[in-house]
């Protein structure tokens, strides 16, 4: 399931503004009056669900009665929920569909959400527009200076998630202008970068996994995403189970949890079993204490502590990649996970080892020479991401300082740090 925190970043609280509870009661507010009656037009039969906000993860849902495993949740019907289909039956249908070569799924949703934002009013989805965060913290709206910040895997794929982004935006461009006719302003300053990438964090963050058939209308791609209204505030958490799905007999996408809940605390469910990484790439967000997180090692660090002299080195390096393993090497709370300690093993094999690398591959202990190599290069790796991750730390302290604006993005990348360091001195101890 895919989905994001249901916030628009963290906001300090004063301590009296919690209720004993936990979470403040939002349900007064307009917006969410108006979103709620929205909801029940369309079907929806108000359940145990209060949007609050709390101290740890900001807006979420609190239950008003405790929560057994197996209650259901949520019950959304498909008239609240934003699909292909709702876009197809709107005015830019008949463009869609007329275009050449044919849009993707993801395309259509970004078009559809900037057209609604820019018609106000008027927006049958106004209400639930009102509720969407303003501004989004995946690594595509991060500063330059943040970015670089980040550790090294997640770095390169931040600036992938930007390039591709970016591509969308570029290749869409022609599409938006075929809409000129639905608009008196210019298409060029409604569909500009900043609202495609508004749009494009609102339907990676917040879409719930729902596989609709093919239509000849769209591009290739699976077309898979829904925006489910409401049910899009509940926060992750990586410690409780639920089944979701969209349920045929009752025309609604619902939720069912395996995990109790007492009264009045905010409910959760579990986007997957994500590392901090995948969750900031994905979501705009860390959690403390993540049972899934780990500390990836990038080759180059790899090879860091293997002499270049190795006559055996490139031999070495193309079996690691030929059988997978260079990527996913990482550092965990249980310490250097079997594929780091694999490639490490294979590195350290001797020139006379060298013919047994398919028994390494299997798990198979080769020499008590080897076995200790491996031990010492891993403790070293270990050491050097602690202070590597130690001095990212340093520079996020001062560039708080310097720089008021950052200040929200520089504390994501920092608590993403901090649980690192956490998982490398853990591991340095287990070593």
């Amino acid at each position: 399931m895919k989905k994001s925190r249901g916030r628009t970043g963290r906001k300090r609280h004063r301590k009296h503004l919690q209720s004993s509870m936990g979470g403040v009661n939002c349900s007064h507010k307009l917006e969410y009056i108006r979103l709620k009656k929205w909801l029940k037009d369309r079907g929806f039969e108000d359940s145990n669900l209060r949007p609050a906000e709390f101290l740890e993860t900001g807006r979420g849902l609190m239950t008003t009665k405790a929560l057994q495993a197996g209650d259901l949740i949520i019950s959304l019907p498909d008239k609240c929920l934003l699909t292909t289909g709702t876009v197809l039956s709107s005015c830019l249908g008949k463009y869609i569909m007329e275009w050449k070569p044919p849009v993707s799924p993801l395309v259509a949703l970004c078009t559809f959400l900037i057209a609604e934002k820019y018609a106000g009013e008027e927006s049958q989805w106004k209400p639930y527009l009102d509720v969407l965060p303003k501004t989004y913290t995946c690594p595509v709206c991060l500063e330059h200076d943040v970015v670089c910040l980040l550790p090294e895997p997640l770095r390169k794929k931040a600036q992938e998630q930007r390039t591709m982004v970016h591509e969308l935006y570029m290749s869409s461009k022609a599409f938006f202008s075929s809409l000129q006719p639905l608009f008196a302003e210019n298409t060029g300053t409604i569909f500009n970068y900043s609202a495609v990438e508004w749009a494009w964090c609102a339907i990676n963050t917040r879409t719930i996994y729902m596989k609709h058939s093919q239509r000849e209308c769209f591009s290739l791609e699976p077309d898979v995403y829904a925006l489910a209204p409401y049910l899009d505030l509940l926060n992750h958490c990586p410690n409780v189970q639920v089944k979701a799905a969209f349920n045929d007999q009752t025309r609604s996408y619902e939720i069912q949890t395996n995990t109790q809940c007492k009264k009045y605390e905010e409910v959760f469910i579990c986007y997957g079993p994500h590392d901090n990484q995948r969750l900031l790439l994905e979501y705009g967000f860390v959690t403390t204490d993540n049972p899934h997180s780990c500390v990836y090692v990038s080759s180059d660090i790899l090879l860091k502590y293997f002499p270049p002299l190795d006559k055996q080195r490139n031999a070495k390096l193309s079996i690691l990649k030929d059988h997978d393993f260079l990527e996913n090497l990482t550092f965990g709370w249980d310490g250097p996970s079997w594929r780091l300690l694999t490639a490490l093993k294979l590195l350290s094999l001797g020139a006379d080892e060298f013919t047994c690398w398919r028994r390494v591959l299997l798990g198979d202990v080769i020499s008590a020479r080897n076995e200790q190599q491996t031990l010492n290069v891993t403790a070293k790796i270990c050491q050097y991401l602690i202070e590597e991750t130690q001095d990212a730390l340093l520079q996020i302290s001062q560039l708080k300082r310097k720089k008021e604006n950052l200040r929200e993005h520089l504390a994501l990348v920092e608590a993403l740090r901090l649980e690192d360091l956490k998982i490398l001195q853990k591991s340095a101890e287990i070593l």
